[in-house]
């Protein structure tokens, strides 16, 4: 006979009180459908955005990829592959340098009083005065009307033969004849700026305010029983409190400028003698009057990967200084 091997402690039965090993818990079959639905739910919800990116964002970026690679006219369509001449062509071109220096110099203009107008506005109307709401509603006003039509409105205002401006100034005794605002290439990009910060200046302000009426008033509180001035708080404690809006408020502005189009289009049509060519003005230019498509996506993609370039640095340099 074959001995009996087996521990008699396996053999002996479990006590009841003895705990059962824990087993794992296995989703029920309702919760099993109720999270079924709601991903499918889910992806409903989520389906006419994807739709709508991918046919109007992913496509069209796509094709001009593939147009940036080509030789594409206007009325003759897709001639074949000849990358990299898009590029050189670009480059090579008598107003690509003048165009990249007249965006970058109105970018940083724009940009220091276009923000600094809007911070100062900010911090005049935060406190809740008498007028305060009422001045808000004027400051931000300009903003509700389009960029087209606001330059449409200011051509007539710079217009020297019927344009009131000029007027005034004559009867005023500052000027001795009919003035050209956008006569000279000096007085075309101020008398621009100038229309950009009245549209845009209210915006801002009120991206701003928004930040500041987030800073706890304990703060400045304690700031003002600490002896700090108004100065210093301003230094000390608005400004590092307030960055990710002025982040926010440098990232559209930059963008907003870089891409510059619809003021010179109309107030100035690049001139005088092309030296208010923008480079989205020569993309324009490139794609409807050379009628070389392939060329005016190549400029395209560079432009694009400048923002994209210049987005993630404004990001990083944010996040550092967020970490410090």
């Amino acid at each position: 006979m074959q001995a009996n091997t087996a521990d008699p402690a396996e053999a002996q039965p479990r006590s009841r009180t003895e705990p059962r090993p824990e087993r794992r818990a296995r989703p029920s079959r309702v919760a099993l459908s109720r999270w079924r639905s709601r991903k499918v739910k889910g992806l409903a919800y989520a389906a006419p955005t994807a739709v709508f990116v991918a046919v109007f964002f992913v496509l069209p970026l796509l094709l001009v990829g593939q147009m940036s690679l080509s030789d594409w006219p206007l009325l003759a369509g897709d001639r074949g592959f000849n990358a990299p001449e898009n590029y050189t062509d670009v480059t090579g071109g008598t107003l690509f340098w003048p165009a990249v220096r007249f965006t970058l110099l109105y970018t940083v203009i724009v940009t220091v009083v276009l923000l600094s107008l809007a911070l100062l506005l900010a911090l005049l109307v935060q406190e809740s005065r008498p007028g305060a709401g009422f001045f808000r509603t004027v400051y931000f006003l300009p903003g509700a009307l389009g960029l087209a039509s606001a330059s449409l409105l200011f051509w007539g205002l710079y217009s020297p033969g019927t344009g009131p401006l000029s007027r005034i100034l004559e009867e005023l005794g500052l000027a001795d004849g009919p003035v050209s605002f956008l006569g000279t290439p000096a007085s075309a990009l101020l008398s621009t700026v100038f229309l950009i910060v009245w549209k845009f200046a209210g915006f801002y302000m009120l991206i701003l305010l928004v930040g500041l009426q987030r800073i706890p008033q304990e703060v400045f509180e304690a700031a003002r029983m600490d002896g700090a001035s108004r100065g210093q708080t301003f230094r000390s404690i608005t400004l590092p409190l307030l960055r990710p809006s002025l982040a926010l408020t440098l990232l559209l502005c930059v963008t907003g400028s870089l891409l510059a189009f619809d003021q010179f289009f109309i107030l100035t049509k690049g001139g005088p003698d092309n030296s208010t060519v923008t480079v989205v003005q020569l993309i324009y230019r490139e794609a409807f009057q050379r009628l070389d498509l392939g060329t005016a996506a190549a400029l395209s993609v560079a432009v694009l990967g400048v923002l994209l370039l210049l987005n993630a640095l404004q990001f990083r340099a944010l996040r550092r200084a967020d970490e410090s």
